[in-house]
């Protein structure tokens, strides 16, 4: 390492990579640069997600190049244990029907999940039923016969948190609703 006149402290080049080329960077005498990160592409297959939030963490929307994806926590859409939407609920999927028109899609999934209390057995008959009710105030609020829907129920499946705190049980219990960003 080349050091470079002392003045206002000692300055050293930096090395930017294993072969020794400068990277133009100094650094104050005894500085070493933090080991190298490797980024991890491989859980965002499109290279670029971006999540948006609300404050109290109910609704949450991912955007990546390809789709759209709307997290809806379950206790903002049903009471414990149940299917039936709340009028709440309806508006918010009101909102996004309203994108998915504006957005031309033609394919919409909807998606339940519960968390790991109570039988497996029975989070996969709920998450199934409040997926087909999300999915009932969709096609209704869409008006459009060109929107196909795929609906699932995932139960424990998928899980989002650990279902070791009621935090985390909290965040698998959700209904996704996806779509394409542009028609599809």
């Amino acid at each position: 390492m080349a050091a470079a006149p002392s003045g206002a402290g000692d300055v050293q080049q930096a090395s930017a990579s294993a072969h020794g080329s400068g990277s133009g960077l100094a650094l104050r005498s005894g500085a070493t640069l933090a080991p190298p990160k490797i980024l991890d592409f491989g859980s965002d297959p499109v290279g670029i997600t971006r999540m948006v939030g609300d404050q109290d963490g109910a609704e949450r929307r991912t955007d990546t190049n390809a789709d759209v994806t709307y997290e809806l926590q379950a206790e903002v859409l049903f009471a414990k244990d149940s299917a039936r939407l709340s009028d709440s609920a309806r508006s918010r999927i009101a909102v996004i029907a309203s994108e998915i028109e504006q957005r031309s899609a033609t394919r919409v999934r909807v998606s339940g999940f519960t968390d790991d209390l109570g039988s497996s057995a029975h989070g996969d008959v709920l998450s199934k039923q409040r997926a087909a009710a999300v999915r009932t105030v969709l096609a209704d609020e869409l008006h459009s016969e060109t929107v196909t829907f795929e609906t699932r129920g995932f139960g424990e499946r998928h899980p989002v948190a650990s279902n070791a705190t009621e935090d985390g049980r909290k965040k698998n219990r959700r209904v996704e609703i996806s779509f394409a960003q542009t028609g599809g």
